[in-house]
């Protein structure tokens, strides 16, 4: 099998083998690439197998050239999961290329994120370590609306269905510039909060630009028109993503983020999507985890792999947060909303 290099930018057969492989998602789309391209400065490359007929299988990559965390190849970054869409035979033949690629270009390490965990024949033969665990949660939609509702916990969600209800919160959906920007002003006090420098606005906005109409902003208002929460949802074949999600905690009270979820369960299901994908939770966040388990999703292990052997999560994340929180509890509100474009790109 001859493995080739293409840009997914520029060789339209990937997304033509994305749109028609049933195993791929929203972080394998040249949309998601382009914006990770645009934003961060990463070189996005698929190794693939091709025959007359197009591409076999393929795993895309993000080349990162970082002055602070050093060269790598990552399958990809700032995505939870990012599936190899190729058989167990055919990923040892790919990961192979990358480790010769990663080496003559003077790579740290090679990461990949699948959505589920390699086989231990693979992980064996290419000589990958687990780097990270966390978990994700999947709620499954091939049921009725009532069925999907009964399954959340009561207290925890369904409650509070009803109390945004009473509350009479707004609703409003869409990709324009005055949705994102109550969408980031929500993320600031969120991020603030937690002491995490915030992702940069540009990258929203190209996502909002590469992905289009696979992209929405679902904001929720209380009566008096005031934001309290707001989510970016991705969606792609049959699988609505939950990517971000943000509040006021002074309305906490009220639901809205709680309002907003539902809201988009409800769509799904009208639109006969099969899976609302909840996002990856890490283990030190047991709050969040236990969220989306109260909203019935099945929860699964998700396991990422580097070579060489290594430790401490996507681009030492861990040191990076640390040094994040220093400067987030010492900087002025003006610099905050910069701190985020100027440490991002190097933990991909």
């Amino acid at each position: 099998m001859v493995i080739a290099r293409i840009d997914p930018g520029s060789d339209r057969r990937w997304q033509t083998f994305v749109e028609n492989r049933p195993d791929a998602g929203i972080f394998h789309t040249s949309a998601w690439l382009e914006a990770l391209r645009q934003t961060y400065g990463y070189e996005p490359v698929v190794y693939a197998a091709t025959d007359r007929n197009g591409l076999v299988n393929g795993v895309p990559f993000c080349l990162i050239h970082s002055r602070l965390t050093g060269r790598r190849l990552v399958s990809l970054p700032f995505s939870d999961h990012c599936q190899p869409l190729a058989s167990p035979e055919e990923l040892h033949v790919l990961l192979a290329a990358v480790k010769d690629d990663a080496t003559e270009n003077n790579c740290k390490y090679v990461e990949t994120r699948p959505l589920t965990p390699y086989e231990s024949g693979i992980t064996t033969a290419a000589e990958l370590t687990q780097s990270h665990d966390a978990v994700i949660h999947r709620l499954e939609l091939h049921r009725s609306r009532d069925d999907v509702f009964r399954g959340f916990q009561k207290d925890c969600i369904r409650r509070k269905i009803s109390r945004s209800e009473r509350e009479q919160l707004r609703y409003e959906e869409g990709r324009s510039e005055e949705l994102l920007q109550k969408f980031y002003r929500l993320l600031l006090l969120t991020r603030r909060r937690h002491q995490l420098p915030p992702q940069p606005l540009l990258w929203f906005r190209n996502l909002i630009g590469c992905l289009g109409e696979k992209l929405k902003i679902r904001v929720a208002s209380s009566k008096d028109g005031i934001p309290i929460a707001s989510i970016i949802t991705l969606s792609f074949k049959d699988v609505v993503t939950y990517k971000y999600g943000c509040s006021d905690p002074r309305f906490n009270a009220l639901g809205g983020m709680v309002f907003l979820i539902w809201r988009t369960v409800q769509e799904a299901l009208n639109e006969g999507a099969a899976e609302l994908d909840l996002g990856r939770s890490d283990h030190h966040t047991p709050g969040l985890i236990a969220f989306k388990d109260h909203w019935g999703a099945r929860r699964y292990r998700l396991t990422y792999y580097t070579y060489p052997a290594r430790s401490g999560g996507p681009a030492n994340a861990g040191l990076f947060m640390a040094a994040g929180k220093r400067l987030v509890a010492a900087i002025p509100d003006p610099l905050f909303t910069r701190l985020g474009g100027l440490l991002y790109r190097h933990v991909g």
